[in-house]
């Protein structure tokens, strides 16, 4: 190995320490960004207001200082955070990958030297004595220990394995020296000028700092971010950056290069776990429902994030997080680039950026990958919560779920993301799928309308459907044989009252009652076939592809009250039969499905 760093000391090197020190300077600029607040909030204008004369000015003016130096040093913490979990996440990408290595080389029995190389032992079988072929020695990049083939002598079968893990452990420490490298170059930049004395050209912006202390163009680096672009523009501007650039972007901008569709996912998923502590520590300070609700969901997904996935589980990828309005977070479980099969969860009413959220709609996508990559291992599945989803009706707010905005605008930026996984997607004709469940897939049914459909969807799954906002299947865009609808019998959700019976109801409710009420919103919609955003799905009037689901537990028991059956398709333990369903379609096999009657 050329570099000093040894595997033994990746496979050791202990990341968690490096977190420890990027929270110590979140901490920092935490207690920096209040010592800002307080003296522009409290001892400015208290100054300001009562005191008067060159003293009282040259007092507001050191406090004026003191408050761009407390910002500075907020500016600067932030920067040493996001590079501090930038190296951790990177490094243990390599440490995953050197653990890899040595764990196929200890099941072949294969030892695994300090230097790298590989002792493998004797094996197969000479074609003239039939004696085991000798054991021995292959050196990453180099040439393994053994006589070259001749028309009479087979090489060792061990050789290429051999061979392919030590070139995979010297890759491993290459890369990590690489990214040590890199990153303490980043690190030795960051420094304050003495005194604090900080130029106003620094404050131009937030990006101005940092460009100024990285020696470097300051704001540029932001305008120069293509949002405007389509997703493959986006993707053939970031290859064509220096790795300097893409570093000081990832350093800088974490949020928007995390959330920039047709970015790859490995870069948006060490992008979004920088700015995911970042987030932490911004709704750590701050008062209110809405910031601990949503703390409450980052901090369960940090967890999440941390945890080494089990047997059989895939990785887990972040490729988006935000704070902006109910909050939004992507997260994949596989790698979307790489894997031949995509789908992508819409989550729908009551679903926002919580604890709920990242435990149960989480859970669903997981469930969903693990279940599609036992029938092909190329597969991944994500949840994708990139829009304000209606939540449970308060007062006349909470009417949103009764109407389209949400999903035509949530429609508009699911294409987007979309777009993105078809210009990043490695295979040459990668199967992707859409699944809406509840309100998503209403938003499903909206993205389908925007531009052409939705892009490179070729199957598309409903589930707990109210609707989708036309009265086809062919419709979607996908062909109708590609189209798939679960509904549960006990859902009640799938068996809401059209616009036409619900209005027809209030009249029949107002003129004679309940029953009158009954009557008249059944006669309105003579055949029951109608939801409130269109023709159920469920039906023949539809004409999707449905497939078998659980009945789901009564609305009403000895046990009270439930709608569980709306929220359990995804689920191997509750609704196993809608979950193998699920997971055919997101493997492409839809063709082993079983059909289910229509309504």
């Amino acid at each position: 190995m050329t570099s000093t760093l040894t595997w033994a000391q990746l496979r050791d090197l202990k990341c968690a320490e490096l977190e420890g020190a990027a929270d110590g300077w979140g901490r920092a600029g935490n207690l920096a960004d209040a010592g800002r607040d307080r003296v522009g909030k409290q001892l400015l204008n208290a100054l300001s207001g009562t005191q008067q004369g060159e003293a009282a000015d040259a007092a507001v003016g050191r406090l004026r200082q003191l408050s761009r130096n407390f910002q500075y040093v907020y500016t600067e913490c932030g920067l040493l955070r996001t590079t501090l979990n930038s190296l951790a996440h990177e490094i243990r990408t390599q440490q995953r990958a050197l653990q890899e290595a040595l764990d196929d080389a200890a099941a072949l029995k294969f030892t695994v030297h300090a230097d790298g190389s590989v002792t493998y032992p004797e094996a197969g079988e000479g074609l003239v004595d039939g004696k085991p072929l000798p054991g021995g020695k292959a050196t990453g990049g180099g040439v393994p220990g053994l006589l070259p083939p001749s028309g009479l002598v087979a090489p060792n079968p061990n050789v290429a394995k051999a061979q392919a893990i030590a070139d995979r452990v010297v890759q491993a420490v290459r890369t990590a020296a690489e990214v040590d490298w890199q990153y303490a170059r980043i690190l030795r930049k960051l420094k304050a000028e003495p005194g604090l004395k900080v130029p106003d050209a620094a404050w131009t912006d937030a990006a101005a700092d940092a460009s100024a202390v990285r020696n470097a163009a300051g704001a540029y680096l932001k305008d120069a971010i293509p949002h405007d672009a389509s997703p493959a523009e986006r993707k053939a501007w970031w290859a064509g950056l220096t790795q300097e650039q893409r570093e000081e972007y990832l350093a800088v901008y974490p949020d928007q290069i995390g959330n920039l569709d047709g970015i790859p996912a490995l870069v948006r998923d060490a992008a979004n776990r920088d700015n995911l502590q970042l987030l932490i520590g911004k709704l750590d300070g701050q008062e209110g429902e809405k910031a601990e609700t949503q703390l409450a969901g980052l901090r369960e997904i940090d967890r999440q994030l941390h945890l080494v996935p089990k047997p059989g589980e895939p990785p887990m990828y972040l490729l988006g997080v935000g704070d902006e309005g109910n909050g939004r977070a992507i997260v994949s479980f596989g790698n979307p680039d790489t894997s031949r099969n995509v789908a992508t969860y819409v989550p729908g009413l009551n679903t926002s950026l919580d604890r709920e959220f990242a435990e149960s709609d989480l859970r669903r996508a997981r469930d969903t990958a693990i279940g599609a990559r036992n029938i092909d291992h190329s597969s991944a599945a994500i949840v994708w919560l990139g829009y304000d989803a209606p939540q449970a009706p308060d007062g006349l707010g909470g009417l949103a779920v009764m109407g389209d905005g949400r999903a035509d605008k949530g429609g508009s930026a699911f294409n987007g993301f979309m777009g993105g996984l078809v210009a990043t997607n490695e295979n040459e004709n990668p199967h992707l799928t859409a699944i809406g469940h509840s309100y998503g897939s209403r938003t499903v049914g909206a993205a389908t309308q925007h531009g052409g459909g939705i892009p490179g969807v070729d199957d598309i799954v409903l589930v707990g459907s109210p609707g989708v906002g036309v009265d086809r299947a062919e419709d979607l865009g996908v062909g109708k044989e590609h189209v798939f609808v679960g509904a549960a019998d006990n859902d009640v959700v799938t068996k809401l009252p059209s616009k036409r019976q619900s209005i027809a109801g209030v009249v029949g409710l107002i003129a004679g009652g309940p029953t009158a009420a009954y009557a008249v919103g059944d006669l309105a919609d003579y055949g029951d076939d109608d939801l409130w955003f269109g023709k159920d799905p469920a039906s023949r009037e539809f004409w999707a592809r449905r497939f078998p689901v659980g009945e789901g537990p009564h609305v009403v028991s000895t046990s009270g009250l439930s709608i569980d059956a709306h929220s359990q398709y995804f689920d191997p333990e509750r609704d196993a039969v809608s979950a193998a369903n699920i997971a055919l379609i997101s493997a492409g096999r839809s063709r082993n499905l079983k059909a289910e009657e229509y309504r």
